[in-house]
């Protein structure tokens, strides 16, 4: 039977240690048997969490025997894995056992050296940090997971679920990981990446900044064929000049602010309202519906349909 470990660390984020339990341990056969044997192991028996005390029946030995280890977030992403925890992770490596990730985990095998040279994800909220912290690191923000072979990383918490029934379709086939899906109440497989889930925030302007009338003037226009001589004539400038001072003050081009505020209006009223695909491409001052929806796809990586489908609950 194949042996999955869950490494719990100090800190482990209840949610990333479920998954794997509840995916692998749910995981069977087409004649209804078991396929995996699922272990808690810690570096010690008892590992705090910022909600409960959990109990791990296994210590670290339990990752040199495993087929599968997988490494749940922890809080702190920050805070150094222990010692004896780093080493077991490389030792298993070296024995060639798979090692997966879900969520922050990727800072555990990140420590271990064991993404150097690899593509990786995390929660977006945490990409930008996992790449600057680690910069031999690939970091893929906007996927759901990337598989290297033996060693895989997920991005954050539901899309674990995602990773361990890839990894049950990889072992066992389609059938039983579409058992495992039905089972777990989710799709074998979700439409776009993680891109859908990003907050897109507007760079920061300094307060009292020049640009912050004409900011203001975009947001309460954005539905209007605005263009670079229009702003830059609201602020009694050149469109040289005005183009130079909103990248230093913004760090982007005027249209790619344009852009990126469209698309969070847009977003919103996906979210928040009824309102067609060609009505909202109007609000949200696109050219036509075809223009919102490339524009659209490309930055939430799914159509806009699919996206208030996600977002509002809808089939």
């Amino acid at each position: 039977m194949h042996t999955v470990a869950v490494l719990a660390l100090p800190g482990v984020v209840p949610f990333d240690l479920s998954t794997p339990l509840e995916v692998f341990g749910r995981a069977r056969l087409p004649d209804g048997s078991k396929t995996y044997r699922v272990l808690v192991c810690a570096p010690s028996p008892e590992v705090r969490t910022e909600l409960m005390t959990i109990h791990a029946p296994f210590g670290l030995e339990a990752l040199a025997t495993a087929d599968t280890v997988v490494v749940p977030g922890c809080d702190d992403v920050l805070a150094s894995p222990p010692a004896e925890a780093i080493s077991a992770l490389r030792q298993a490596a070296n024995q060639g056992t798979r090692i997966a990730s879900i969520c922050a985990g990727a800072f555990v095998l990140a420590a271990a050296g064991l993404l150097d040279g690899l593509g990786a994800t995390t929660h977006w909220l945490a990409a930008d940090l996992l790449a600057r912290r680690y910069p031999a690191i690939d970091v893929r923000p906007n996927v759901l997971y990337v598989d290297n072979g033996q060693i895989l990383t997920s991005a954050g918490a539901a899309a674990g679920i995602d990773l361990c029934l890839h990894m049950v379709r990889r072992d066992h086939g389609s059938a039983v990981a579409a058992d495992a899906a039905r089972l777990s109440v989710v799709p074998l497989e979700r439409e776009g990446g993680q891109a859908q889930f990003i907050v897109h925030e507007l760079p920061p302007v300094p307060q009292g900044s020049i640009m912050e009338p004409v900011l203001a003037w975009i947001e309460e226009n954005l539905e209007t064929q605005l263009t670079v001589q229009q702003m830059a004539a609201r602020c009694g400038m050149s469109e040289r000049t005005f183009n130079r001072r909103f990248r230093e003050q913004t760090g982007t081009t005027p249209l790619q602010w344009l852009l990126r505020a469209r698309v969070r209006r847009a977003q919103y009223l996906l979210e928040n309202t009824g309102h067609g695909v060609e009505r909202i491409a109007q609000q949200a001052g696109f050219g036509s519906p075809t223009a919102f929806r490339e524009r659209f796809r490309r930055v939430a990586g799914v159509a806009p349909q699919a996206y208030r489908a996600s977002f509002r609950g809808e089939p």
